[in-house]
């Protein structure tokens, strides 16, 4: 009796033992089975029941043997059944065990990730300076122990499957955040140099055909349907879709950091803008190398980084360029180097000799060591056939081949989910819905691989399989790459820190503070122009303008009357005074109905504007359009605000000197004097502009012009005279009457015109103190109602204009600049590298004190 026993029992131990070193990887410290516990228990029966036989009576011994046979025969069975359920993989384990245990199995976890190499290669596999074969041999060993596990496994346990499907993915909290730390680096690297292929750490790349099934194992792993599909080729760039396990989050969302779009729920919307991504690409050009960035997050989803490239096509369709297969494998060729794993995708029934994915993924990994093959559509054909193709020794790859089901028969556009969680079909929420489809297809894998058990033996297959093959394959991968790039970022550190040295002497400059610095520049400058555009500024602007006003009312209301002569002498006759006098009036009144509110509002804004741009050019934000127009329409708001109540205003003001104007001897004598300088300037600028034409056409041959011009007004003979010499010549005589004229009035005005009761003779001297009269009216409204309230309220407006700017916009308008461009670049490059050599020195320490504690124990 004890003897049929005790072999069984000696074999259970040995089984238990055996499993238990394959899953040292992670579980070394793993609580023991119920199976041991039922062996031991069934063991201490055993001997009890010897030490009882040999003290009481035969009888008792004979009672005791049934019940000791009927032991020994379950101690066997459930040592076979424990013996295949350790073969089945390290996951039972991890179920049986409980939080007491968390301590042992996070030590075990990354005794695996770091101390794989060491033990098998004398504490050196850190070093992987052996090239890509180390580095794969590395990963296979890191990978052995598993694959011994699971290799043979089957799934004749129906109820732990069904537990499986009810949980989310809790990958995030047994590796301890290690793999979305890794990530996160990787991601760090990318905004670093995305175009570098040495400083970036490991991700899995899925190639295939565009037939394979490749966007369905995507899709799969997602749990959404959210790849664009087409009869023609639709992806034309990479596609790096990053997994984020959010334990916390109900919902899956998705994120495109280069567009700067969160949160997106709607996966309809994701195909769409992944559509739109892909079409933008023209058709002549077919592909691009400029990639896609997608992040999905989700609490069924592990942490992963994948990259979907363009399928392999055989032939170009007639729309598309005739080298779109060489830019398809050069394009694939480039994400396909090392250190990335190849998850080369090829469906079961075609034959694996035409499979482009194996003979792209030989190419760039020839013996097969960073290759995982993926077996698409097995539902489609024979068992046996399908169990050659996965176990096939003509194509080997090191990594093992996984057979997997990603569409049920009839499903032409729903998918199942790797990581969903079997809901209600009723469940519609966005975002968090998991399609009626996906549990169909579900339960026809697992069903298809439960009842073809026998001929998968041996053979990897499921969904579920190929989620804790990738899982494990890409945090073994990151982590042997840590130290090596480690060192490269450290270099690349060095270097750039001498170069922000060199170039900035490490003055720090943020987007945000170059933009508030030069505000404070174009502040400063608004302060002193404040302080120097006063009363008399505004009463100079609206006089020069009112003067060329006046002026331009006695060129064509007296200077061309050719009774002008009679002005200048002493008027006898009534009607002559009566003439002149309601000239003066008309002139006067035209002058005063111009619309003087609306004018001088116009004539100083525009000043305004005017000087500010000035101050915009002294100043760096000269070259940073983005920023001078926003300076620009935030002073017009503010101007405007205030425009039409100031027009308003000034208009009321000088509705008095539209009706009558009193003048007294004082502001006679100053308009005298100025009119009197204003005519000699206007003198002057005509004697320059008829010497000019006099020098450009010769004095001789300019009088003959001028001199037939007057003896034929009409100019129907030209004399051989060109067009443009008679309109020198007619500008030359326009000029030399008015020369006469203003000569004439210049004398009149200084030896007459000594009191108000001569106006009707000096209407220069009247026009000119109406003008006056009105400016210093206008200047004084003007001052009130609209410089005080811009100066007080544009730095406050303009304030709340810049507040309203995002980060990227500042960061562009900071970059509008080029010297301010490579600063800030050179800073935030320093600042990654730095983040990213911190958190990856934070692993190794962590590897190297769990290493010393490894030893000691």
């Amino acid at each position: 009796m004890s003897l049929l026993f005790k072999p069984a029992l000696g074999a259970g131990r040995v089984a238990i033992r055996r499993s238990v070193g394959r899953t040292m990887l992670f579980h070394s410290y793993a609580r023991p089975s119920p199976f041991t516990f039922q062996f031991r228990l069934l063991n201490n029966f055993n001997f009890t029941s010897k030490r009882f036989a040999s003290i009481f009576p035969g009888m008792i011994g004979k009672a005791i043997r049934v019940p000791a046979y009927i032991g020994g025969g379950m101690a066997a069975a459930g040592s076979y059944i424990g013996y295949r359920m350790e073969k089945a993989g390290s996951f039972a384990q991890e179920k049986w065990s409980d939080l007491q245990d968390l301590t042992g199995n996070i030590r075990d976890k990354f005794s695996g990730l770091f101390g794989n190499n060491g033990g098998e290669n004398g504490g050196e596999g850190g070093n992987n300076n052996d090239g890509d074969t180390a580095a794969g041999a590395s990963l296979l060993a890191s990978l052995q122990s598993d694959e011994d596990t699971t290799k043979h496994s089957d799934e004749d346990d129906e109820d732990d499957e069904d537990d499986e499907d009810n949980d989310e993915d809790n990958t995030q909290d047994e590796m301890l955040n290690l793999t979305k730390q890794m990530i996160e680096i990787r991601s760090i690297l990318s905004k670093i140099d995305s175009t570098s292929a040495h400083l970036t750490l490991p991700s899995i790349v899925v190639i295939g055909s565009q037939s394979s099934g490749k966007s369905s194992v995507l899709e799969s792993i997602v749990g959404k349907e959210f790849l664009p599909k087409g009869s023609n080729m639709v992806t034309r760039r990479p596609i790096e879709l990053t997994l984020v396990n959010t334990p916390s989050s109900h919902e899956v969302t998705a994120d495109f950091p280069s567009l700067r779009m969160y949160n997106v729920k709607d996966f309809k919307e994701v195909k769409r803008i992944l559509m739109e991504l892909n079409m933008a690409v023209p058709s002549t050009e077919a592909v691009s190398e400029d990639p896609i960035q997608l992040t999905i997050k989700s609490s069924r989803v592990p942490d992963l980084s994948l990259v979907d490239l363009p399928g392999y096509i055989q032939v170009e369709a007639a729309d598309q360029p005739f080298e779109l297969k060489k830019k398809i494998r050069q394009l694939c060729e480039k994400y396909l180097s090392e250190p990335n794993i190849i998850l080369a995708i090829s469906a079961a029934d075609v034959d694996l000799a035409n499979s482009a994915a194996l003979r792209a993924a030989k190419a760039s990994d020839p013996q097969g060591l960073r290759t995982i093959g993926v077996i698409t559509k097995l539902d489609l054909v024979p068992p046996e056939v399908a169990r050659k193709i996965l176990t096939n020794k003509k194509y080997p790859l090191k990594m093992g081949y996984v057979g997997v089901i990603t569409k049920s028969p009839g499903s032409s556009k729903t998918h199942i989910g790797l990581f969903g969680n079997r809901q209600k079909v009723e469940q519609s929420q966005i975002g968090n819905a998991i399609e009626p489809q996906q549990l169909i297809t579900r339960q026809f894998e697992k069903s298809y691989f439960k009842d073809n058990k026998a001929e998968f033996a041996h053979c990897e297959v499921s969904t579920k399989r190929l989620r804790e093959k990738l899982i494990k394959i890409l945090e073994i991968s990151m982590s042997n790459a840590l130290e090596p790039t480690s060192m490269l970022i450290q270099q690349e550190l060095d270097d750039t820190s001498y170069l922000f040295k060199v170039e900035f002497n490490d003055r720090q400059l943020t987007p945000k503070s170059y933009l508030l610095n030069n505000v404070d520049i174009l502040k400063l400058g608004i302060k002193e122009f404040q302080e120097k555009f006063h009363r008399n500024e505004l009463k100079s602007i609206l006089k020069a303008d009112l003067d060329q006003r006046v002026l331009d009312f006695l060129a064509t209301r007296y200077w061309k009357d050719e009774n002008l002569l009679e002005l200048s002498s002493s008027m006898k006759n009534d009607d002559e005074i009566i003439y002149w006098h309601k000239k003066l009036e008309l002139a006067s009144s035209s002058l005063t109905k111009i619309g003087v509110g609306r004018q001088s509002t116009m004539l100083v804004t525009n000043a305004i504007l005017k000087e500010l741009e000035n101050i915009l050019q002294a100043t760096q934000l000269k070259n940073h359009d983005l920023i001078k127009e926003l300076v620009t329409n935030t002073a017009v708001n503010v101007l405007n605000a205030k425009y039409y109540a100031t027009a308003d205003q000034v208009e009321n003001c000088i509705k008095p000197f539209k009706y009558e104007i009193d003048l007294d001897n004082r502001d006679w004598n100053i308009a005298r004097e100025h009119s009197i300088s204003l005519l000699r300037e206007e003198a002057r600028q005509c004697n320059d502009r008829f010497q000019s034409i006099k020098n450009a056409i010769g004095g001789r041959k300019l009088q003959q012009v001028m001199g037939y011009l007057q003896q034929d007004p009409s100019k129907k003979e030209t004399l051989g005279m060109s067009k443009i010499l008679l309109e020198r010549g007619s500008e030359a005589l326009f000029l030399s009457k008015r020369l006469q004229v203003l000569s004439f009035r210049l004398k009149f005005l200084k030896n007459k015109c000594h009191s108000v009761t001569e106006k009707d003779q000096c209407p220069e001297i009247f026009l000119n103190a109406v003008s006056d009269k009105l400016t210093s009216t206008a200047v004084l409204f003007l001052n009130v109602e609209l410089l005080s309230d811009f100066f007080y309220n544009f730095p406050i407006e303009l304030d709340k204009k810049l507040n309203g700017l995002t980060n990227e916009q500042v960061e562009m308008f900071a970059k509008e600049d080029p010297k301010i461009a490579r600063h800030i670049e050179l800073q935030k490059r320093k600042e990654l590298l730095d983040l990213a050599l911190e958190k990856i020195d934070s692993i190794l320490v962590f590897k190297k004190s769990y290493k010393s504690v490894s030893k000691k124990r």
